[in-house]
């Protein structure tokens, strides 16, 4: 019959599709090397990924020594490993990653020296400390999977938050643009009143000139006259084109005040949906985020 050491809480969570925090369990075991049962641990790691895991795995076994891991059949030896948690002096460890449904299970067999394996059973004091080392590698390894899921769930967050910071920008630039165009269209209407006041004095001069020249006869005199009347007419000309291009303006202002005004409704109803959905968000981060001060905490 296994012994077990259970090492976390369970947490029952109110969203649904939110992986819970889940217990990592100690366990007394035995491992099945070759036609060899040999007495051990093991210890489940929840949600943890296989390969990221079992790389972490080897390079902590590989750590501090020149052995190499011997894997055969998906069942791993390393002999002469140094693991001062466990053992000041070199020990050999068999081991083995098993994936269950949402949980690892590392098997592992730490051999002192020939046939002398780290058990409960002996009275020897490494078995706590073996404990002790499985417990904090599935902790570790946990911790990194709850970091990623509490950083993307965080990552959610700041994009919510960056998509209603832009719309409020938006929204405020358009308003600005309204009142921008506002301004404009009160600018060129003045001008229009100027101009259409230009063009009445200068259209009173150009009838009095002509009726002028009408009665001159040719020579310096007439000549003077006529250039007089020539810049009457490039000074009605300037007023007519200053006049429309006002008009256009004002029209370009008036269409971009009615783009703006049809806009900033939308924009304010997608605010308000960005805002609920930061509510949302910032509840699943934080549970997240919770679950991870409590794998550190335990």
């Amino acid at each position: 019959m296994k012994s077990h050491f259970t090492l976390a809480l369970f947490i029952l969570i109110p969203f649904l599709g939110i992986k819970a925090q889940k217990p990592v369990i100690v366990s007394d075991d035995s491992l099945k090397i070759g036609n060899s049962l040999l007495p051990g641990l093991s210890v489940t790691i929840p949600e943890a990924n296989f390969d990221k895991t079992m790389k972490v795995w080897i390079r902590e076994l590989q750590s501090g020594t020149r052995s190499k891991l011997l894997t055969e059949n998906n069942e791993m030896t390393i002999f002469g490993a140094k693991i001062k948690a466990i053992s000041p002096n070199p020990i050999n460890v068999y081991s083995k990653l098993v994936s269950l449904d949402s949980t690892l299970q590392l098997f592992a067999c730490f051999e002192k020296k020939k046939d002398v394996y780290v058990v409960r059973s002996s009275g020897d004091p490494d078995y706590t400390k073996a404990q002790e080392y499985l417990k904090k590698f599935a902790k570790d390894q946990y911790i990194d999977v709850a970091k990623d899921q509490a950083d993307a769930e965080e990552k959610k967050l700041r994009d919510l938050q960056k998509e209603l910071s832009s719309l409020e920008n938006e929204k405020s630039r358009m308003q600005k643009a309204i009142q921008s165009n506002n301004t404009s269209i009160l600018n060129e209407k003045d001008n229009i009143t100027i101009q259409n006041n230009e063009l009445s004095t200068v259209s009173a001069a150009l009838v009095e000139q002509n009726n002028l020249l009408a009665t001159m006869e040719a020579g310096p005199a007439q000549k003077e006259k006529t250039d007089q009347i020539k810049e009457l007419e490039k000074r009605k000309k300037k007023a007519l084109n200053s006049i429309e291009s006002s008009q256009n303006k004002i029209n370009r202002a008036n269409s971009g005040i009615d783009k703006d005004n049809n806009e900033i409704p939308r924009n304010e109803r997608m605010q308000e949906k960005v805002r609920e959905q930061i509510i949302q968000q910032e509840a699943v981060y934080q549970i997240y985020a919770n679950k991870l001060k409590r794998i550190k905490a335990y």
